[in-house]
């Protein structure tokens, strides 16, 4: 599960980050909406933790970013305004969850662990295709596929983006944690992966290379 932490008080970032990191949440950070928006673009969040008061927007209003890009992802709205008009104001533009500060970390994980555990299903499903995210799972009419690790990510972040061409430099930055680390050539090995095990072995195409470009998402589509 991933988790983006929009909050401009940088000691509550860390701590919030770290908190959730230790009960297994992978977790990004940002301090503003600029930076909040560009992560929400390029990445798949299971939950937005988002501040109100933003040093260069609103948190109210990033949740119309966020729903608009992913309906699925819930969203929790942190605030120390305590009055009730405001509670409903956020939830009226589409937050799942209003929490005031100061909070209890452990009342807030127990509240994104409610979110998550009644949240939309991640499951993408397109004609006899089948991929489970949450299980790292694929089947293919009624088949089993062995695709694991980064490679699976690869073909799921390709899939949730199937009308759009897909850089190397985006996957990276969507996909691995530390994407100034690794070089370009991982994506290549990751779809070398995905058509050795699942396009080759299934006589299907899943991905195709967009020259100078990137790749793109092209199932249903026979090899």
């Amino acid at each position: 599960m991933r988790i983006l932490i929009v909050e401009d008080e940088v000691t509550l970032n860390k701590t919030i980050a770290e908190g959730l990191q230790e009960f297994g949440y992978q977790t990004d950070s940002s301090e503003n909406f600029k930076d909040a928006e560009y992560y929400i673009g390029i990445r798949n969040y299971d939950l937005v933790l988002t501040d109100w008061m933003l040093p260069d927007g609103d948190g109210v209003d990033l949740i119309n970013v966020i729903k608009h890009k992913s309906p699925r992802t819930s969203v929790v709205v942190l605030s120390a305004k305590d009055d009730k008009d405001s509670e409903i104001k956020a939830l009226r533009a589409g937050a799942d969850d209003y929490i005031r500060k100061p909070f209890d970390f452990d009342v807030l994980v127990a509240r994104i662990e409610a979110k998550l555990r009644f949240g939309g299903t991640n499951i993408i499903k397109i004609d006899d295709l089948i991929i489970n995210p949450d299980e790292e799972k694929i089947t293919y009419l009624g088949r089993d596929i062995e695709l694991k690790g980064k490679p699976f990510e690869v073909l799921t972040h390709l899939a949730r983006h199937s009308d759009q061409i897909v850089s190397k430099e985006q996957l990276l930055d969507a996909i691995w944690e530390e994407p100034e680390l690794v070089t370009p050539n991982v994506i290549e090995v990751a779809i070398n992966q995905i058509r050795q095990k699942m396009d080759k072995p299934l006589n299907i195409s899943t991905i195709e290379t967009v020259r100078r470009r990137g790749y793109r998402f092209c199932f249903p589509k026979k090899a």
